[in-house]
C-alpha cells in the first residue's frame, strides 16, 4: 500500500487547510486514507480501523472536495512525484443504467432461470475516482 511519510507530508502541508480545534484525525492520516481508497477501489465504509472512523474521514474529504483542497492535494502529489494518478470522469444517464424488470413495467417471468455466467449481464457501470496508476 502506498502511504505518505511525515517527510513527504511536509512537502504537501502548504496545500492543505490549517487544522483547528480538537481534531482527532490528522491530515497525514486523512491523506493516507484517501490514497488507500484510491488504490484499492473500496468503499469508505471498508476503510481499516487504523485510519479512524470512516464517516469522519468521508465528511472531511467531502468538504475538501467542495472547497478545491482535494484538487490542490492531487496536483501537489503529482508535482512532487509522490504518486501517479489518473483521474477519469464518467457520466451516466438513464440509457446506460440497467433497471430491474419490475421497474420497466415488463411482465414477470414465472420460471426461475438465473444466469450461470454473470459476465453475460454486461460490464459494470461504475468507476473509482481517482485511480492510481502506479508508484513513480
Amino acid at each position: 500500500m502506498k502511504s505518505i511519510t511525515q517527510e513527504q507530508y511536509e512537502l504537501l502541508h502548504p496545500y492543505l487547510p490549517v487544522q483547528r480545534g480538537n481534531v482527532k484525525i490528522s491530515n497525514l492520516i486523512l491523506i493516507n486514507a484517501v490514497l488507500y481508497v484510491a488504490e484499492n477501489g473500496c468503499k469508505w465504509r471498508s476503510l481499516p480501523r487504523e485510519f479512524g472512523v470512516w464517516h469522519t474521514i468521508y465528511m472531511r474529504i467531502r468538504r475538501w472536495a467542495e472547497n478545491g483542497v482535494l484538487d490542490r492535494l492531487f496536483e501537489a502529489l503529482q508535482a512532487h512525484n509522490l504518486v501517479r494518478i489518473k483521474v477519469e470522469c464518467l457520466g451516466l444517464d438513464s440509457t446506460s443504467i440497467k433497471v430491474h424488470p419490475d421497474g420497466t413495467g415488463a411482465l414477470k417471468k414465472t420460471d426461475l432461470n438465473p444466469l450461470a455466467n454473470h459476465e453475460v449481464d454486461g460490464q459494470q457501470k461504475f468507476i473509482w475516482l481517482p485511480r492510481m496508476t502506479g508508484v513513480p
